[in-house]
C-alpha cells in the first residue's frame, strides 16, 4: 500500500460517491493523504491500514433507538468497546441498536463495511445525528473512508470537525466511551 496526496489521478472505475468526496474535500481546501486497498471489512484489516496512514482510522457504527425514529453515527477508536447502555444514557435515548441497512443506504448513501463520517454529506435532510467519542476528538488526524472501504484517508481532525462539518450543515455530540 501507497500513500497519495490528495485525490486519484485517475478516477475510472471508481464510484461516483467517492468521487463527490474528493470534489467536496478538494473544494473546501481540506488537504488530505489517501490510500488504495483491498476491501477493509474487519477492524484487523483497518489495522494494517492504520499502520500505513499512521492515524487513528475510526469504528463508525450506524445506530437507531429502539422506534427507529432517531439516528445515530458514533465515531470511535476501534479498540475501544461499545456498550450500549453507557452510550444511550449519555444521549438521553431509548436503547440503541445497529439502524436497518437501507436507512444507511437511504440516509448516508454508504453500504455496510464502509460506514464513514463522510457519507455525512449526503444527509441532506439532517436525519443523522453525529456522535464522537472525546478520545477521536483529541488526536491530530482521523482516518475514514471516502463512503466506499477501498480507499482510506488521513484528515487533519481539525479540518474534518472545524471545515467539513460546518460545509455539510452538521454538528456533533461529544461522548465518552
Amino acid at each position: 500500500m501507497e500513500l497519495y496526496d490528495g485525490r486519484p489521478a485517475d478516477t475510472a472505475g471508481r464510484e461516483e460517491k467517492e468521487i463527490r468526496v474528493y470534489d467536496l474535500l478538494d473544494s473546501l481546501g481540506i488537504k488530505y493523504k489517501r490510500t488504495d486497498h483491498a476491501p477493509a471489512t474487519t477492524m484487523e484489516v483497518c489495522d494494517v491500514i492504520d499502520a500505513v496512514l499512521d492515524c487513528l482510522i475510526c469504528k463508525n457504527l450506524f445506530l437507531c433507538n429502539r422506534q427507529k425514529t432517531r439516528f445515530y453515527l458514533l465515531m470511535m477508536p476501534g479498540h475501544k468497546v461499545f456498550k450500549t447502555k453507557d452510550l444511550s444514557k449519555q444521549i438521553n435515548s431509548a436503547r440503541l441498536s445497529f439502524a436497518p441497512e437501507d436507512k444507511m443506504e437511504e440516509y448516508l448513501d454508504i453500504k455496510p463495511g464502509s460506514v464513514s463520517i463522510m457519507g455525512l454529506m449526503n444527509d441532506h435532510d439532517k436525519k443523522v445525528q453525529l456522535l464522537v467519542d472525546k478520545d477521536v476528538l483529541a488526536e491530530e488526524y482521523v482516518g475514514c473512508h471516502p463512503c466506499v472501504n477501498t480507499s482510506s484517508l488521513k484528515i487533519l481532525t481539525k479540518d474534518v470537525f472545524g471545515v467539513y462539518l460546518p460545509a455539510v450543515g452538521h454538528d456533533y455530540i461529544p461522548v465518552e466511551l
